[in-house]
C-alpha cells in the first residue's frame, strides 16, 4: 500500500468547502494524481479516524499562465470530495 501522506496531499480550505462541510458533511482534499477512490477512502479513514461514505474525484487541468512573453501552464492536479458519516466531523482550525 502507498504511503498515506503521499495519497492525501493537503486539505482545501475554501468558502465553498466550508458550505459543503456544514450542509453536506463533505471535505475536500488535494490528492495524488494516481490515487483511486478506494485508496483515498482508506487513507482518510486511517489518518483522520472517521467513517467515509462516499468519494468523488475530479482531475483539474492546469490553467495557462503568462510571464512576459513566455507562456506556460500551472500543474495538473486531482481533487477528492469525501462525504463523511453523519455525526463525524473534523475541525481543522479548532483553536483559532
Amino acid at each position: 500500500m502507498k504511503d498515506l501522506y503521499k495519497i492525501i496531499k493537503s486539505p482545501m480550505i475554501t468558502e465553498k468547502g466550508d458550505v459543503q462541510k456544514e450542509k453536506y458533511n463533505q471535505l475536500t482534499f488535494e490528492v495524488s494524481k494516481d490515487a483511486n477512490k478506494i485508496e483515498i477512502k482508506k487513507a482518510v479513514e486511517r489518518l483522520l479516524k472517521v467513517k467515509v461514505l462516499n468519494v468523488n474525484t475530479s482531475n483539474i487541468r492546469g490553467k495557462p499562465k503568462r510571464l512576459g512573453k513566455n507562456i506556460g501552464r500551472m500543474k495538473d492536479w486531482k481533487k477528492a470530495i469525501v462525504t463523511l458519516k453523519p455525526g463525524d466531523h473534523i475541525d481543522f482550525f479548532e483553536g483559532v
